[in-house]
């Protein structure tokens, strides 16, 4: 009996010291009331639940305006006591600009005093990686600009820097000394690098008159730039600014055409940036990241033109550096424009080679052989006259030097360029069927190329026999561009006209559908423009490969235009042209002399001099 009442005894004395210990407070609710004062940006409560208030809020208000923060998310998850000590495990969820987010796990320390719970402020409560004196900030990762190529693969436009000349008229009472002075500057610029363009004093002081406020002025290359800038420094109501753009890497390639392209592709060239959450000391220095997020540049941009046989072009048509000598080449088997090259003469007319408009001459017995062909049964064995002269309905066409070749095979009234062949084959025709051939070859169809402007010719319809036969061997109201024959010769290449495109991914519209020559045509055609070349007057040249032609000689008032047009084997084709400049010989040798050099670049040799 005692032993069962001392062990009752016992018993309940356990159970009342149990029940008078107290338990732990739980520090949980204090965990969720930080992170929720936390998300909300809360400072007073934030200061009334941690131990340093000062501290916490400093760097959690620096972590926000760091990150930019648009909000924050937060999950508590398990809170772990031990005595006086808990630790609370959490996720962060920051929503940042352009709808980026910034997710990870930490924790906190909380200390029980008496009944309450204290958070204890460390960095790591707000990333595990912050140190004492850090927070967080995003920073972008720029992607950098992509750059243009040529469609040989070679960087034609790069990012770099230009210089912009500024007038804040409002600051002049006399605006021509502040013009002078900058064409000063600028046209002594242009003496050291012909690629500044120069300034007209007068001309601008005119501009600068009627403008209110600041007036851009011009755009100097960083190679002149900065000594531009140093020369108009001090000058009042002028500003010279550095300002990032796509610089040529060889300012003398195809200039104008490369401006127009820097224009049209810029917002093609800025790829995506990147982003990065660092952790930076009080003063914004870099510690190291805690998030990367690498940029995205853009593909590089390809335009159409064939670095070396740009350069080859320029150079060749310089031989004629007193005229207005063009040449442009284009690549049959997909229509990418490869060189648009004219000299300095014909550039201050504007873009001559791409929409001046010329007689084209013999070249245009292209499409006169392939009408008659077509449409009157001819092959390049038919028997044809080639007489000096020939009267036809009133008309009197004449061969060069009047030379008669009696009656011959086509090809070789072809070769030899035979006016009066060419002028009965074009007359016998009916009304539109020349001026309908000549579309199936590009001329007379409008081309929206984005980067370029173009006009290819016109041909008459030919109402009357005369309009016809003067037409025929590419006189009277025959009219085309030294683009629209390379169009021409691109097509007696391929069988088809090609359509023409600069910038890969820029489509080009045409303003008509037209249905390609015969196949059995443009096989005799391409017989007939090699004997040119072999046996007729385009004999002679040094060149390598396989080239086709036509030569011409365009009659005018005051001269003749000299041109060549055809194509080589390794899918250029080409048409030349020297305004007034005679005899087609002129063209021929700029021709062999644009494919010689070329094929000394792409061999890597030096082309010898010319006498």
């Amino acid at each position: 009996m005692r032993r069962t009442t001392a062990a009752l005894t016992a018993t309940l004395l356990a159970f009342s010291l149990a029940s008078c210990t107290p338990k732990p407070a739980d520090a949980e609710p204090v965990a969720a009331d930080f992170l929720a004062a936390l998300s909300e940006r809360d400072v007073d409560t934030l200061g009334e639940l941690v131990d340093i208030p000062a501290d916490a809020t400093g760097v959690i208000a620096a972590t926000y305006d760091g990150l930019q923060a648009e909000g924050l998310s937060t999950t508590l998850g398990d809170v772990t006591v031990n005595d006086n000590v808990a630790t609370a495990h959490y996720t962060l969820d920051w929503q940042l600009p352009r709808d980026r987010t910034l997710t990870y796990d930490t924790s906190m320390t909380l200390t029980r005093t008496g009944e309450d719970w204290t958070v204890r402020w460390q960095p790591t409560i707000l990333h595990p990686r912050l140190g004492a004196n850090q927070h967080l900030e995003l920073r972008p990762v720029p992607a950098g600009r992509a750059s243009v190529i040529s469609s040989d693969g070679a960087d034609v436009l790069e990012p770099g820097t230009t210089w912009r000349i500024l007038v804040d008229t409002d600051m002049l009472d006399d605006v021509r000394p502040v013009a002078a002075r900058i064409a000063d500057a600028v046209n002594a610029a242009h003496e050291r690098d012909d690629t500044v363009a120069r300034i007209d004093a007068g001309a601008l002081a005119e501009r600068l008159s009627r403008v209110d406020g600041t007036y851009s002025v011009t755009m100097v290359n960083p190679t002149e730039g900065p000594t531009v800038a140093e020369e108009l420094t001090g000058v009042e109501g002028v500003i010279v600014n550095e300002e990032a753009a796509m610089v040529t890497v060889d300012p003398h390639f195809a200039p104008d055409i490369m401006s127009r392209v820097s224009g049209i592709v810029a917002d093609e060239l800025d790829g995506a940036n990147g982003w990065r959450v660092m952790a930076v000391n009080e003063h914004g220095a870099p510690i190291d990241d805690v998030a990367y997020h690498a940029a995205q540049p853009a593909p590089a941009v390809r335009v159409s033109l064939d670095r070396d046989i740009q350069r080859a072009a320029q150079e060749a048509v310089n031989l004629q550096a007193g005229a207005q000598a063009m040449l442009v080449a284009v690549r049959p088997s997909t229509g990418q424009v490869l060189a648009v090259a004219q000299t300095e003469k014909a550039d201050e007319s504007g873009d001559l080679a791409l929409t001046g408009q010329y007689p084209p001459g013999s070249v245009f017995k292209i499409v006169t052989a392939v009408a008659g062909i077509q449409d009157e049964g001819l092959t390049a064995d038919t028997v044809v006259p080639c007489p000096g002269a020939m009267n036809i309905h009133g008309r009197q066409v004449v061969n060069y030097n009047q030379f008669s070749l009696g009656n011959v095979p086509l090809e070789r009234a072809f070769a030899s360029s035979c006016n009066t062949t060419f002028a009965d084959i074009s007359t016998r025709l009916e009304p539109g069927e020349l001026k309908d051939t000549a579309k199936q070859f590009g001329l007379g169809i409008d081309y929206d190329i984005p980067g370029l402007g173009t006009v290819t010719g016109s041909v008459p319809e030919g109402e009357t026999p005369l309009d016809r036969t003067e037409a025929g061997y590419g006189q009277g109201l025959d009219l085309a561009s030294p683009f629209g024959l390379a169009l021409v010769a691109a097509t007696a290449a391929r069988g088809e006209t090609p359509v023409p495109v600069l910038i890969e991914g820029h489509e080009t519209a045409v303003s008509e559908d037209v249905p390609a020559p015969d196949p059995a045509a443009i096989e005799q055609l391409q017989r007939m423009m090699r004997s040119v070349v072999t046996t007729g007057t385009a004999r002679g040249m040094q060149a390598g490969g396989v080239i086709h032609g036509k030569t011409g000689e365009a009659e005018i008032n005051d001269g003749s235009h000299a041109w060549f047009a055809g194509y080589r084997d390794d899918d250029i084709a080409f048409a030349t042209l020297v305004v007034l400049g005679g005899g087609s010989e002129v063209s021929v040798a700029i021709t062999d002399h644009f494919f010689q050099t070329l094929d000394s670049y792409r061999s890597g040799t030096t082309l010898p001099v010319t006498p």
